[in-house]
């Protein structure tokens, strides 16, 4: 059998495979060994296997995953989100939807130091679902909008998912970092304007909330503003200026998130055991589905599909846009499927050769696939922020979470195309990156 066949039909294994939800990190190194055992023999596949595996695990980029996982969970712990959705609340809470936009807005703030899509959804589906079915929001509107927001957990950095990207294609984390801020900026805006639009044609579905004195909305901003732009900057700041690597960055996001929450006596000793012992559980999560797909990539890579794949791309007639957008597409329908960082993995290998032979930037093309992942982890049947808001709101069907998403999809592209055809609009911060 062809090398290149073998590698289709592992791919339409792995589909199958995680469609019935096995367990993604033991699905891709089982498909990996098994066909570097096809094509090279038992002996090769296991000291293969044991070198990749040890190379992820040594792999200093990677280093930043439980430093950036850790930064989201003190933030959780210590109630740097409670502060962020009241001052969110009481700038925007007035208008007609401006609970379900406060919560925007807080999604927004609290991926500066969180770098999980999934976590993001979770802590304001905690904090801010009471509070819209208590002032009567539609429960489709409500939890649709928190699942969506989440999405901006992953986009403003840290994120770890450009971590993990930059860790497979040797991309710089710091120009991946800077690249996501104006985006996540752009989707944000582009969520609340769709939740805006929804009120406006159904009124019913958000009634406006109280309005609060300036003074009261300038000091609830101190309050839960200034925590995370002292973090951001710190992280930031420090990577547009060369101060250290993205790598660094880590440990500099950890110590200023540390510092905040203490100066404030925010976090408990229990607060913070929890955060160490949500990191490890999380962080362990992750590495395992970076090992994994490391191992199937050597797989993919004796096949020579991905190169297979690149070539068949750039032979096509079509303009690169157009192409693109195909590309974008396959990533949507795959993530209906596979879930959100496996996909990422998975599709790396695949697809970035090809957009680096169309001539577009590595570090945009890490933007692009970041928003692809946010459809998936929207749209059924995966949908994994839908399934996280779910298991919160345990009487709310699950459908009716997902009816709710079609606006902020629509948005997702909406950001999509800006990205395509103003490239600049991720690429202007990450020119200064020194």
């Amino acid at each position: 059998m062809e090398r290149e066949l073998v590698g289709v039909i592992s791919i339409i294994i792995m589909i199958v495979l995680l469609a019935i939800r096995l367990p993604v990190s033991f699905v891709m190194l089982a498909l990996g060994m098994g066909g570097i055992a096809y094509i090279k023999g038992p002996e090769a596949a296991e000291g293969m296997a044991a070198s990749t595996i040890y190379g992820t695990f040594a792999n200093y980029a990677l280093v930043v995953v439980p430093l950036f996982t850790w930064m989201g969970f003190i933030g959780f712990h210590s109630g740097i989100s409670e502060h962020l959705y009241d001052a969110a609340y009481k700038l925007v809470g007035r208008l007609k939807g401006g609970l379900a936009m406060a919560t925007t807005l807080a999604c927004a703030a609290f991926g500066a130091i969180c770098g999980s899509t999934t976590a993001t959804s979770a802590t304001f589906a905690t904090l801010a679902l009471p509070e819209m079915r208590k002032r009567g929001y539609d429960v489709s509107l409500a939890t649709a909008n928190v699942a969506a927001s989440g999405i901006l957990g992953v986009l403003i950095p840290p994120s770890v998912i450009f971590i993990v990207y930059a860790s497979i294609t040797a991309e710089s984390v710091a120009k991946l970092f800077v690249a996501g801020i104006l985006p996540g900026i752009l989707l944000a805006a582009l969520f609340m304007a769709a939740t805006y639009i929804v009120v406006a044609r159904h009124p019913e579905k958000a009634p406006p909330g109280p309005s609060f004195p300036w003074k009261e909305r300038m000091w609830a901003l101190a309050k839960g503003g200034i925590e995370v732009i002292i973090i951001f900057a710190a992280v930031i700041g420090g990577l547009l200026f060369g101060l250290f690597t993205g790598t660094e960055a880590g440990s500099v996001g950890c110590f200023a998130t540390l510092m905040v929450v203490l100066a404030r006596r925010a976090l408990t000793w229990k607060g913070f055991v929890d955060s160490l012992k949500d990191t490890v559980r999380t962080s362990t999560m992750v590495m395992l589905l970076v090992a994994g797909a490391a191992v199937y990539g050597e797989f993919l890579g004796l096949t020579r599909l991905p190169m297979l794949v690149a070539n068949w791309v750039v032979a096509l007639p079509l303009h690169p846009l157009i192409i693109m957008i195909g590309i974008l597409i396959i990533l949507m329908i795959m993530g209906c499927f596979v879930d959100a960082l496996a996909m990422i993995l998975l599709t790396i290998p695949i697809f970035y050769p090809a957009a680096m032979k169309l001539g577009f930037d590595g570090t945009w093309f890490g933007v692009i696939m970041t928003l692809a992942l946010g459809m998936g982890v929207l749209t059924p049947p995966v949908g994994a922020n839908v399934y996280v808001v779910f298991a919160i709101a345990k009487d709310v069907p699950v459908m009716t979470i997902f009816r709710g998403v079609w606006p902020y999809l629509i948005a997702l592209w909406v950001c999509c195309l800006v990205l395509l055809f103003f490239p600049q609009v991720a690429l202007f911060l990450p020119s200064f990156v020194k």
